[in-house]
């Protein structure tokens, strides 16, 4: 195997750090999150683990689908599973920029003005219906997504970690909406879909709901924040040999080129790639990655990168189907005898969907 784009190969003899946690653990830790999840959140198994990648990975993910899908749930779920503080931001026409950040009020009896902080400075954001606030308060989230900080009045405050956004877009209804700018949207690492249930997941769901006779659904925690920000430092020692780096490189050059494409994924996007696959490869109980993982994130990091030629808008085009294209036209990396065990011993096998 050649040598690794990211992360130094982990011997046997290795153990961690007073304070950390090896791969085994993260990817065990991983799937009881995704268990406990499965509880509220029923029959998107592989949603979620896009969603869990997402964070592992230290990005933040939009969620976009139709109504009454699971969105919300899952954000709370994953909340509640993870350890993180929550809260929620409706976005609305009349949202403003310091409804999320805070803004500084002045105390009478200090004669001072002092910060109130918003809803940003949390563990686990949700930001419900992002697409339904003007431009300005969608802007205010860009600073808190990639540097972990928000500004007000001059002054910088920095946000807890760990801090991770899951924003929901509705596809329809675009009266009274603001779609998000290039920018906004390369700023999420992931963007994934859920989809209908199929007919016995749907009566799974009123079952549930029945046996438990409330509608609020608690779920036990599973990790601490501590323990969160140990398993994301664990996948920083997952092996990605280097075809498999140049594989991530190769189809994100190839949207760039794409007939059909006005604007496509940036460096960013091929690093989203590397990132999610290392993430997506622990979750499923392995320390390197397989051209199989980059696959199974290639849509949700690299479709919404992508920008469709104008005089295509009308037509079937979309960047779903550029990314699905492209899987299908790149020469995948040829696959290579393991050289080192999974985390978990399985060998590395998996079922791709």
């Amino acid at each position: 195997m050649s040598d690794p784009v990211s992360g130094p190969p982990r011997g046997p003899e290795t153990s961690p750090a007073p304070g950390t946690i090896d791969i085994a653990r993260a990817s065990e830790l991983a799937r009881r999150v995704l268990d406990e999840v499965d509880r509220a959140v029923v029959g998107k198994r592989e949603a979620l683990t896009l969603v869990l990648s997402g964070v592992l990975a230290g990005g933040h993910v939009l969620m976009e689908d139709f109504p009454g899908l699971g969105k919300t749930l899952a954000a709370r779920s994953f909340a509640q599973a993870l350890g993180l503080d929550f809260k929620r931001a409706q976005f609305t026409p009349d949202l403003l920029p310091g409804d999320i950040t805070g803004s500084f009020i002045f105390d009478q009896r200090s004669g001072e003005f002092e910060f109130r902080a918003g809803p940003l400075f949390t563990g686990l954001l949700l930001a419900d219906e992002i697409n339904r606030t003007p431009p300005k308060t969608q802007a205010a989230l860009l600073e808190a997504m990639q540097e972990k900080q928000v500004t007000v009045e001059g002054r910088t405050f920095p946000l807890p970690r760990p801090f991770h956004v899951l924003a929901t877009a509705n596809p329809v209804e675009y009266e009274g909406t603001y779609p998000l700018p290039e920018a906004q949207l390369d700023r999420f690492l992931m963007r994934v879909s859920f989809g209908y249930p199929s007919l016995d997941e749907e009566w799974q769901i009123l079952s549930n709901r029945m046996a438990r006779q409330q509608e609020e659904q608690v779920l036990d925690a599973v990790v601490t924040p501590d323990e969160l920000l140990a398993m994301q430092a664990a996948i920083e020692a997952t092996v990605v040999d280097e075809s498999i780096g140049r594989y991530c490189v190769a189809l994100a050059a190839a949207t760039r080129t794409h007939g059909d494409v006005l604007m496509g994924a940036s460096p960013r996007g091929a690093l989203g790639l590397l990132l999610c696959s290392r993430a997506y490869a622990v979750i499923d109980g392995r320390d390197y990655v397989t051209p199989e993982d980059v696959k199974a994130v290639a849509l949700p990091v690299l479709a919404h990168r992508i920008t469709v030629k104008p005089e295509l808008w009308m037509s079937n085009v979309s960047g779903a189907g550029v990314v699905a294209g492209i899987l299908r036209t790149v020469d995948t990396p040829s696959a290579r005898e393991a050289t080192r065990g999974s985390a978990s011993g399985s060998g590395g096998e998996r079922h791709t969907p």
